[in-house]
């Protein structure tokens, strides 16, 4: 097994981030070192590298990495659930915009672009990258 895993310059260039990002991430939970080596080096899962690009594409669209950790960790966490939230989120700001005045709806428009964008990327989560 340890042939499978990834040291941590490894797993860095594999995701395009530095080893510095590698160990923030660790530092706060966003990733876990699946075991260490004889010689104490934290090694990671194949499968982290899609979890970074997906933490760079969330940060990419605002998210904070407090609450994409808190996302991603969560016990339980319940992707179709929060789905359904953001759901009717949308159909109250579809509600709201219906009823603003014309000089909000440029910035309504934004809004929702980016609402539907973050759906578009939740609906791509493999829900192996959500933490045990």
């Amino acid at each position: 097994m340890p042939g499978e895993l990834l040291r941590i310059g490894e797993l860095a260039a594999r995701a395009d981030v530095t080893t510095r990002t590698v160990d923030h991430y660790t530092r706060i939970g966003l990733l876990v070192p699946a075991e260490r080596s004889g010689g104490n080096y934290r090694l990671y899962r194949p499968a982290d590298v899609d979890r970074i690009a997906l933490i760079r594409e969330l940060e990419a669209h605002g998210v904070s990495l407090d609450d994409i950790a808190a996302a991603l960790t969560a016990p339980g966490a319940n992707l179709p659930a929060a789905l359904d939230r953001v759901a009717h989120d949308l159909r109250a700001l579809q509600a709201a915009a219906d009823t603003v005045a014309p000089e909000a709806h440029g910035l309504l428009a934004a809004i929702t672009a980016r609402v539907h964008s973050l759906i578009n990327l939740a609906l791509h989560i493999p829900p192996d990258l959500f933490l045990p």
